[in-house]
């Protein structure tokens, strides 16, 4: 099956290195070009920290000659000992730079990507986020960008001094000890390659057990987070025994991980130490013959050593660089989508609040065999209050996100002020408009920080004249904290109703000529109702109004209610005209609803 557009990468599903996809990867780089300078620098003391690490095999061979009597350079041992711990010096302090230079390059980078994610992110249209899932968006913002950031710091640093140390290494060897290096040539890699072969057997086999671990890690997340429902129905026993059934089959799968694992050791200690063992023993019979030095037999095995952990890197290199690609087109594909159409703000345009939908026909993106609005058309004057009505499915919140301009509409069209809403930038309009929603999901700062949200730049006075108007000053200064009280993540630490008043005192700091109210009361007990109700009736005056009703009693005072049903306004009138329609849709809602608001269990 087809990997869904989208979807988090598989740690196993990789690309391949082929122009296409190394575009990809090269698509990323523009974020690392404005540090070119840092990047240049540490590549050059990467080169020369690799060239100064090659040549302690050579030097440490010298060491061994000299201490058969072979004359060289420098013949006194102690010299060539300190030429030996100059090199690691000058090794190490190029290695410093070389790290460094590459985190400066990497960390700043990254951070530009995150920002420009991010950035993007926010100012996608909703047709998007439909598409998508939170979990998947959150997952190409850390981890893809961690592995790019990876790949920048550490896999392209070690690719380039692993290329290096293969190339350089070999010539050095066959320009020193040609008949030995052809001889190391036919045996080591042919080992080292079967090892990488089987070393990615056994990376599969251990990423099926972190599946299986996963798969138990889904049961404790979804017990934890239903715990009051697990605790009601007795599943202790249940939710426990579902753990260990999926714990068994990690254990099951990590053993056999082992057993090929303790397999692939046995394979390197006996086949890869073997070749080694052969090699030393072709070399040690070319000393034997007087056809090379003891010193040099030390420095090819060295050599040898530093060549065939290069061979070995290099497999895992490639696979991370595959691995890179993928995150890149993940990354890339975030950052290559359309953003909203910002049209050029003539002025600060501030409505007067006059709506009119003309023949409204619309369906979701992800639903177009279904018409949410089908020929709506509605009037609402500068500064009326009205209400939408219906059964769920009615339209009446997609009215409002079509309003808000979160999608565009099909046919027919929006008048703000006698203005089409497709002339409007979406910023400029969505700054008029305020909402008090429902479910009010408060920001997991400070009460201050969440107010402040409508008007950054407000003053203390006008932050603490809003909470008054919405009935939350007296909560907030009972707080030992005050303003600066932190209110929990999504407002977990306050009330309904104390969430209900700061999302007030936020729309009345905004000020907007548009007040959108989804039925801001229905959650909330009589006495917090008293409160948020009172606070709205302050917020609605002057400003045109639209209520999403759902408990039809708290739209008694509008000026005109809209009935909505398929899309399509079937009735409208004050609560009186309509609930006095014999047969009326409106009329039949209140009855139904009356007779459920009655209804009490028998004791």
């Amino acid at each position: 099956m087809a990997k869904q557009r989208g979807l988090p990468l598989d740690k196993s599903e990789k690309r391949k290195l082929n122009k296409k996809n190394l575009e990809k990867l090269s698509g990323i780089f523009r974020f690392a070009l404005p540090y070119k300078g840092p990047f240049l620098l540490g590549m050059l003391f990467l080169l020369f920290s690799s060239l100064m690490l090659l040549t302690f095999p050579f030097v440490a061979g010298k060491l061994i000659d000299a201490a058969s009597g072979k004359e060289w350079i420098v013949n006194d041992i102690d010299g060539i000992a300190y030429i030996l711990l100059g090199i690691l010096l000058v090794q190490s302090i190029f290695s410093f730079f070389r790290v460094w230079l590459f985190a400066q390059v990497s960390e700043r980078s990254m951070r530009d990507i995150r920002v420009a994610l991010y950035d993007r992110l926010v100012r996608l249209p909703m047709t998007f986020f439909d598409k998508r899932r939170t979990g998947e968006l959150i997952s190409r913002i850390t981890a893809d960008v961690s592995m790019l950031q990876d790949t920048f710091s550490i896999t392209l640093a070690e690719l380039l001094r692993q290329v290096i140390t293969l190339l350089v290494g070999i010539g050095f060897l066959i320009y020193t000890t040609p008949r030995l290096t052809l001889f190391m040539l036919a045996t080591i890699p042919v080992l080292v390659i079967i090892a990488m072969v089987f070393g990615r057997f056994i990376r599969r086999l251990s990423k099926k057990t972190q599946d299986e671990l996963a798969g138990a890690n889904v049961v404790v997340e979804e017990t934890l987070q239903s715990i009051v429902t697990v605790k009601s129905f007795t599943g202790e026993v249940y939710e426990s025994n579902r753990y260990r059934s999926r714990l068994d089959r990690v254990v099951g799968v990590a053993l056999k991980a082992a057993g090929f694992r303790g397999a692939f050791i046995s394979f390197i200690i006996f086949a890869l130490f073997g070749g080694i063992v052969a090699v030393i023993w072709y070399g040690a019979t070319l000393v034997s013959a007087g056809e090379m030095s003891i010193g040099d037999l030390v420095s090819f095995v060295l050599y040898t050593t530093f060549i065939g952990g290069s061979i070995a890197g290099l497999g895992d290199i490639y696979g991370q660089v595959q691995k890179a690609i993928g995150s890149s087109e993940r990354v890339l594909e975030i950052l290559e989508e359309a953003a909203e159409v910002a049209i050029p703000v003539r002025k600060d345009t501030v409505l007067s609040g006059s709506i009119s939908f003309e023949e409204v026909v619309f369906h979701y993106p992800t639903r177009p065999e279904y018409r949410v609005l089908d020929g709506f058309s509605m009037e609402i004057a500068p500064g009326e209050k009205v209400a939408l009505a219906g059964h769920s499915g009615a339209g009446k919140s997609t009215v409002i996100q079509l309003l808000l301009k979160f999608y565009s509409v099909g046919t027919g069209d929006i008048l703000l002020d006698g203005e089409s809403i497709r002339d409007w930038d979406p910023q400029q309009l969505r700054k008029n408009i305020g909402i008090v929603p429902q479910e009010v999901l408060l920001f997991g700062g400070t009460i201050r920080e969440n107010i402040l949200y409508a008007k950054p730049d407000a003053s203390e006075q006008e932050l603490v004249q809003a909470a008054r108007q919405a009935n939350a000053w007296e909560f907030i200064e009972s707080f030992p904290d005050g303003l600066d009280t932190l209110v929990g993540e999504r407002g977990i630490k306050l009330s309904g109703g104390q969430r209900q008043r700061i999302a007030i005192a936020r729309a009345i700091l905004k000020d907007p000529a548009i007040l959108i109210l989804d039925e801001a009361t229905s959650s909330l007990d009589a006495a917090s109702e008293a409160l948020v109700q009172e606070a709205l009736d302050q917020l609605m005056q002057g400003r045109t109004t639209i209520i999403i009703a759902h408990r039809l009693a708290t739209i008694r005072k509008v000026d005109r209610i809209y009935v909505l049903k398929d899309g399509k306004i079937i009735e409208e009138g004050n609560h009186e005209q309509l609930a006095a329609r014999e047969g009326g849709h409106y009329a039949n809602l209140v009855s139904l609803q009356f007779a459920a608001e009655t209804v009490r269990p028998s004791n």
